[in-house]
């Protein structure tokens, strides 16, 4: 009924968080629309649809980080024509691992309107203190800390005050995502082709 049956990226851009993403480095798409009463278990199937999109971010990740190795490993280096080429998809196969694990662990924060509120909604009975204080103020507590962490990278880039990172709360998160999740990503697909694990670091 409304388009979004598709692969086509337009149909799923949200102008707002477009914008916001081109000029601040986070935004968002248009929500999928989903009707529950079409679930025959009402739990199991919000469950399930909360997680869809995150397990997605997860499998990307893993195929990102292979082609990554790939192309470090076999792409010409330092004083060949074909080094930026080579280099460009190296850059694009380490955001592509970086990225859909950050995504992966902020869409599982358990804040209203994110998957992971809905993975507490499905996990809990009724309407309770705690579900009815994260949709109600979820998104206003997500609002400060995407704001906090943007605030914080723009102080540690024009002030040269390194100790400042240790207040970005949502760089905490980034930080597990790729130092933990990512973990058995990069090793066994190190241990696969043979190389060293290196250090990802998000700073």
């Amino acid at each position: 009924m409304r388009g979004r049956m598709t692969l086509n990226p337009i149909k799923h851009l949200d102008p707002v968080g477009f914008i916001l993403c081109a000029l601040a480095g986070f935004g968002w798409a248009k929500p999928v629309p989903i009707d529950p009463y079409n679930f025959k278990n009402y739990r199991r199937g919000l469950f399930f649809t909360a997680i869809a999109g995150v397990i997605t971010n997860y499998i990307i990740a893993f195929f990102g980080y292979m082609l990554y190795v790939v192309v470090a490993l076999y792409f010409p280096t330092a004083g060949t024509g074909l080094y930026y080429f080579g280099y460009f998809f190296e850059c694009l196969f380490r955001n592509l691992f970086v990225f859909n694990l950050g995504v992966f662990i902020f869409n599982l924060l358990p804040l209203y309107p994110l998957d992971g509120f809905r993975v507490v909604e499905s996990l809990t009975r009724g309407v309770n203190p705690v579900q009815r204080f994260l949709r109600t103020y979820g998104q206003y507590i997500l609002i400060i800390l995407v704001v906090e962490s943007f605030l914080c990278g723009i102080l540690e880039d024009y002030t040269n005050l390194p100790y400042v990172r240790y207040f970005d709360v949502l760089g905490y998160v980034q930080w597990f995502a790729i130092n933990i999740l990512g973990y058995p990503i990069r090793a066994f697909w190190n241990f696969i082709f043979g190389v060293p694990l290196p250090v990802i670091s998000v700073y």
